[in-house]
């Protein structure tokens, strides 16, 4: 069974009842493939099915509209994953003629369906909640103490990750650089390199430490690092400015808040 646990919360009522509702039907959706009195699932696997693309309409519906209430920098990459999630719920919709059929598409339907809740649920929606508004993020973070976990080597690789960020703003501000495309990619590789090297040391970290939320830093390591590699270059190059002024915006609010709500937890450990 699977818990809607408070790790689960990103503080947005409408939201996070919602995904309680998923939480309720994954579970549903599990009691029935272990049915083993039920020989033929055929109704209840079409019901699961269209409740599933039920909620997937109005959730997504609900969740974009939040995102763009509050100019969130990934509202473009939501809407393409709840593309992708219907169209995986669609694609399930064909008879199922036989019981080794029917279990089969049950297994395959959990197996998406938990991969969803921890990849895109907690790694990417617990986010939603926490990030502020675009006028309230036009500057690059310093790092001061309050990001400080106390432990030495992750510390000082925060730090280069921050002085990245200022790099980030500095490009922005920079009114004698016309065209600014090159530094842009040139950024975002360096960011793409140091994440994933500082990553592997975090997670090496609480490897060696055998820190309870290991699991779940990885998933969200690694939702920074697919976000940074699905950026659009022929976008980017279209759109400089504002190209750099949202990678800003996702930069440091992503990282502030994955420090102060997650990062720090590993020192207290």
């Amino acid at each position: 069974m699977y818990y809607f646990t408070d790790d689960c919360l990103i503080g947005v009522d409408e939201i996070d009842n919602e995904h309680r509702e998923l939480f309720r039907i994954i579970n549903e959706i599990q009691a029935l493939l272990e049915n083993q009195i039920l020989n033929d699932k055929y109704d209840r696997i079409r019901e699961l099915i269209e409740r599933l693309e039920q909620y997937a309409e109005e959730h997504f519906r609900h969740e974009e509209a939040y995102m763009e209430s509050i100019r969130h920098p990934e509202l473009e990459l939501q809407k393409k994953q709840h593309l992708f999630f219907c169209d995986k719920i669609n694609s399930l919709t064909s008879s199922f003629a036989s019981n080794y059929e029917q279990q089969a598409v049950l297994e395959d339907l959990l197996k998406y369906l938990v991969t969803w809740l921890y990849r895109h649920i907690i790694s990417c929606d617990l986010m939603i909640g926490k990030f502020k508004r675009l006028e309230e993020c036009k500057e690059a973070p310093l790092f001061t103490e309050e990001y400080l976990t106390g432990i030495t080597l992750i510390d000082k690789e925060h730090k280069e990750l921050f002085r990245i960020i200022g790099e980030v703003h500095h490009a922005i501000a920079d009114e004698f650089l016309y065209d600014k495309y090159d530094e842009i990619v040139r950024l975002l590789e360096e960011l793409k390199d140091y994440t994933k090297f500082h990553f592997q040391d975090e997670e090496l970290y609480m490897e060696s430490i055998h820190y309870d939320g290991l699991e779940a830093q990885k998933r969200a390591h690694d939702a920074f690092v697919t976000r940074l590699e699905e950026m659009d270059l022929e976008h980017i190059d279209e759109n400089q400015q504002e190209t750099l002024e949202e990678l800003l915006e996702f930069l440091t609010q992503w990282l502030v808040n994955h420090i102060l709500n997650s990062d720090k937890k590993i020192g207290q450990n």
